[in-house]
């Protein structure tokens, strides 16, 4: 008799990889949609959902990643100082104005990975880079065009 198991990877037999992305130009949810997955493992055919199997991800140039229409202007993300009536609000081209432009990538990575030590653990193994100076050229990243992927991925200038 044959029976059919489903294979699930244990955590030493994960295969992770290197990619880099470069984010100019790029629409900012696209592009952590397409990060999120890569981080979780999901574009392998050995997914397991409760193992890290997601490759490490580098984000250069991510001062440089866009809105479509008017959510630049009009996105509010928020914030509590833990203090009553605490509650404190950013625009989104104020924060990619400010002193630390790549937290809006962090922040829409970060919602797309499931809540939990799994998902801090996932989100460890993205690195977010404002310019495009990075630390980690020893890992030989591979290349991932995310803007040849799909039209819509990209925006011409604003």
């Amino acid at each position: 008799m044959l029976t059919r198991q489903t294979a699930s990877a244990k955590p030493a037999e994960v295969e992770k990889k290197w990619i880099i992305i470069d984010a100019e130009g790029l629409v900012v949810g696209r592009l952590a949609s397409i990060i999120a997955s890569r981080l979780r493992g999901k574009h392998k055919p050995s997914f397991t959902p409760h193992v890290d199997c997601g490759d490490n991800v580098i984000v250069i140039n991510a001062e440089k990643v866009r809105f479509t229409g008017r959510k630049a202007s009009q996105k509010i993300y928020y914030r509590h100082t833990g203090y009553i009536g605490g509650i404190k609000e950013v625009r989104a081209d104020k924060v990619l104005e400010g002193r630390f432009p790549e937290r809006v990538l962090e922040k829409a990575v970060e919602r797309m990975i499931p809540r939990g030590p799994l998902g801090r653990q996932q989100m460890r193994n993205l690195r977010v880079f404002a310019g495009t100076e990075h630390p980690h050229a020893a890992q030989s990243p591979e290349t991932l065009d995310v803007g040849a992927m799909n039209s819509k991925n990209k925006v011409s200038s604003q």
